[in-house]
């Protein structure tokens, strides 16, 4: 056990030489692209195969806006992610710059989130969702070494963590315009 625990140790003080905290920001990009091309490339035909399976296990009061998902296309998703990706441009460049932090760890914080949001979609109807693998495996250590080595490094305390999370929830509106906008220009699967 001890060796495992200094073969992690060793790897994150690797990661630290190798990484400037400039590149550990810009890395959410990649990170956040990586998990959407995923999502963006099974959504469609995920929905087109197994929605009638399940979807009498949707609980009622997300059952509208999961049946408005089933139809939506690869291209109107990756129109929206287009949309996200330029607001979550504007973040990170902030955060890069040394301006500010406190929207780059708000929308990183609801990134964090979205890994527990695709675990338990998963859980919940005992199969693959698009996106839980990148999830798990790139959201989630990218976001716990983030906010490692920004408390580390002392760029950020918890009580900014706290108070950047209000700042995180100004991306709902953001997917849901990239949403609505992708809805009114490219047609939708019925």
């Amino acid at each position: 056990m001890h060796s495992k625990i200094e073969r992690k140790q060793k790897i994150i003080e690797h990661l630290n030489t190798i990484l400037s905290l400039h590149s550990v920001v810009w890395l959410f990009l990649i990170v956040f692209l990586i998990h959407d091309f995923e999502e963006i490339i099974y959504m469609e035909t995920w929905f087109a195969r197994h929605y009638h399976k399940f979807r009498h296990k949707i609980p009622s009061p997300f059952l509208k806006i999961t049946d408005q998902a089933s139809k939506v296309t690869t291209q109107q998703f990756a129109l929206a992610v287009l949309v996200e990706l330029l607001f979550l441009v504007i973040a990170t460049l902030i955060a890069s710059e040394g301006m500010d932090y406190l929207l780059f760890l708000g929308v990183n914080i609801i990134m964090l989130l979205h890994v527990f949001m695709h675990i338990g979609q998963s859980i919940y109807l005992r199969r693959f969702v698009p996106g839980v693998l990148t999830a798990i495996f790139f959201i989630l250590p990218y976001s716990l070494y983030l906010f490692y080595r920004l408390l580390v490094e002392k760029v950020v305390s918890w009580s900014d963590i706290v108070i950047s999370i209000p700042f995180g929830f100004l991306l709902v509106p953001i997917v849901l315009f990239g949403h609505y906008l992708a809805g009114k220009l490219l047609k939708t699967n019925d």
